[in-house]
């Protein structure tokens, strides 16, 4: 029997068993557990935020509410400029270095917000992980500009940009393909392919929603699809995204392990830090994602050579499943660095892929989500207190109620988002439950009881294991529910694969 004959046979079997788990989770209840937000405006998103001095500034002020809502600020450093009617923040970034606070306003005819955001304005971006949506697991190769643009679109018609999410990013397949030649013009400049006519004008598109705009390359000659890449022309890459306006770079390793085999921590991190230097250069803010796998233990140099998130793991979508769904093997190994992550360097163990989402080993056209309601919620969850990066790869033209109500929280997302920047660290691992717990800046903490078995449970951490003492009160961050005293520890009964994810602060 041939080797191909085996791995197509294994493939029919994994697609047929993926079809099913679809078929099954897609008969489950989907209980919605995040409550609509009120009429009243609430101002949502980060408390603070990075840039560079002199480098153009956009922020949409993330707010839920009953439209139309009327926006002001008072602090704001000179040059910038608030519009009344979106809440959208642009500028030039003061050139002088410091900490600056504005204090945002929102009202409508049900009520007032106010929100104090901070302007960190030095050497360090993304203070708190990055939010948004990446086109991979739904378009792959397919992907076009259209598809940007309409993401956009949704992003802000969904109210996904009233919970903070905000960077609309192309994958790969967006430059010409090395079959396609000439695939840079004859002054070495990239060049789009045939599904991206103006990119400048979909950058354009995309900042007028007051969202910001990510792409992709390779420090390789060819990206992990064969499209060009950026060896060779690294600084002129770097340039051109920046004249096009990109706010976002993800820098994939892909063909570029072929020059040199040897692969220890000095080779890996060369061609990162040649990108990092000049995007630090740059005429704009680029927050750059270094997509290497997590070789040579990047979350300890990642940072040193201006990475602002890494991927710590093999991609998410061809991570085979167990007894536990793929999403678990990459959470459970990115949670064991969580040493290594702090405010603008960050942990990532890959996208969010809920929804309806394509199958990464085919390329898929996109289909459900296999994963059960209570499995969502546990993804989420975990994301939330590993302070990972929160991109959504799934169709942003069929989000339904259920997955909306998983990504768009705000109680969850602010553990994300928390100031202080901590990840959350293993309380206790077992083969039948997880228990995480991540400090958070207003002193309280934020809890994860994960239920890894195949049978409901009861799961308990005490205050000594959590590093509490006296009366706590839990506060059940799903449901945005306070659930009265605890003393000495809490426990929940926890369904199979699902979580209990809880704020505790003193009741002292």
């Amino acid at each position: 029997m041939s080797r191909f004959f085996v791995c197509g046979f294994l493939l029919s079997v994994i697609l047929v068993l993926s079809t099913i788990s679809t078929i099954v989770a897609a008969t489950e209840a989907k209980p919605i557990l995040t409550p609509k937000p009120g009429p009243a405006p609430q101002i949502n998103g980060p408390a603070v935020i990075g840039c560079r001095p002199g480098r153009p500034f956009l922020y949409r002020t993330a707010c839920t509410g009953t439209r139309p809502i009327r926006f002001s600020a008072s602090g704001l450093p000179e040059g910038f400029t608030l519009d009344p009617a979106t809440g959208i923040l642009t500028g030039t970034a003061p050139a002088a270095p410091g900490d600056y606070s504005l204090t945002l306003v929102a009202e409508n005819d049900h009520g007032k917000a106010e929100r104090t955001l901070g302007l960190v304005v030095g050497d360090q971006l993304a203070l708190t992980p990055p939010m948004g949506w990446n086109s991979w697991y739904i378009h792959y190769s397919r992907v076009t500009e259209k598809h940007l643009r309409d993401a956009a679109d949704a992003m802000v018609a969904s109210g996904m940009a009233d919970f903070g999410y905000q960077y609309v990013n192309v994958d790969d397949c967006w430059t010409k393909h090395r079959d396609n030649k000439p695939c840079r013009d004859a002054n070495g400049e990239l060049l789009t392919n045939a599904k991206f006519p103006d990119i400048k004008g979909m950058v354009d598109y995309i900042h007028s929603k007051g969202l910001r705009a990510g792409t992709y390359i390779s420090p390789g000659p060819w990206t992990c699809a064969g499209y060009v890449g950026s060896r060779g022309h690294e600084k002129q890459d770097a340039e051109k995204f920046a004249e096009w306006g990109f706010d976002f770079l993800k820098y994939d390793w892909c063909t570029y392990g072929r020059y040199d085999p040897k692969q220890n921590v000095e080779v890996l991190k060369k061609p990162y830090a040649v990108m990092g230097n000049l995007l630090k250069k740059s005429k704009r803010d680029i927050v750059y994602n270094l997509c290497q796998y997590g070789m040579g233990d990047v979350w300890r140099w990642g940072g040193e050579v201006g990475g602002n998130c890494w991927r710590t793991t093999h991609d998410l979508g061809l991570m085979a499943a167990s007894h536990l769904p793929g999403f678990y093997r990459a959470g459970l190994s990115n949670a064991r660095h969580w040493q290594y992550a702090k405010p603008g360097q960050w942990n990532d163990p890959d996208y969010i892929l809920i929804g309806t989402v394509g199958d990464a080993r085919v390329g898929g056209q996109g289909v459900p989500t296999s994963l059960t309601p209570d499995e969502q919620y546990s993804y989420m969850s975990m994301w939330c207190l590993m302070a990972s990066p929160l991109i959504f790869s799934g169709d942003m033209a069929r989000l339904d109620e259920f997955t909306l109500n998983v990504l768009c929280n705000a109680e969850v997302i602010a553990v994300d988002q928390d100031p202080l920047g901590r990840q959350a660290r293993i309380v206790r691992q077992n083969n039948d439950e997880l228990v995480l717990a991540k400090p958070l800046a207003d002193g309280s903490l934020a809890v994860g009881l994960f239920n890894l078995a195949d049978k409901p449970r009861e799961i308990s951490a005490s205050w000594t294991d959590l590093g509490l003492a006296g009366k706590q009160i839990p506060r059940d961050l799903w449901r945005q529910q306070d659930l009265g005293d605890a003393q000495d520890k809490y426990t929940a009964p926890v369904p199979r694969h699902g979580v209990v994810f809880i704020r505790l602060r003193s009741a002292e």
